[in-house]
């Protein structure tokens, strides 16, 4: 059996497949998506699962180095954005326009993960990340500005 808390046998493959800079949306229940992504539906019911509950254990198993959101989610959904905050602290966040989520992100996503989420603006952007310091740990290499400050010791 798994030891890590992320049981879902696809959503464990998704993340597994993630190279540096793909994108993963994570989505609420509304959220069109293109009929040729990789998607995987996890909605159930309205807000079965939630945002967060799909959200925590992806934090948990993909290194996110950008999260990608809303420009309208601080203002209009200020919670979602503090959840968000929370649980990838390490990556850099950044805003878009809602309609170039819907369009050109979803095009561009290798995966989609849709909730049940009834949450407004409830589409994030996952950009996969790599583990720092496992990457430039080596003697004699030297790691960019935008990764020494990742890098903890």
């Amino acid at each position: 059996m798994n030891r890590n808390r992320l049981l879902n046998a696809e959503l464990a493959h998704a993340i597994a497949s993630m190279g540096h800079g793909d994108l993963m949306i994570v989505c609420d229940a509304g959220f069109p998506i293109p009929s040729s992504a990789w998607r995987i539906d996890l909605a159930i019911s309205p807000d079965v699962p939630d945002l967060e509950t799909v959200l925590a254990p992806i934090a948990a198993n993909l290194i996110a180095e950008r999260v990608g959101y809303a420009d309208t989610l601080p203002v209009h959904n200020a919670p979602l954005l503090a959840k968000l905050k929370r649980l990838f602290p390490d990556a850099d966040f950044e805003t878009t326009t809602h309609e170039t989520i819907l369009g050109e992100m979803a095009a561009k996503a290798k995966v989609i993960v849709r909730t049940g989420a009834f949450d407004p603006w409830g589409n994030i952007l996952l950009y996969s990340g790599v583990d720092v310091p496992a990457w430039f740990s080596k003697p004699g290499v030297v790691a960019p500005d935008y990764y020494a400050k990742k890098l903890k010791g």
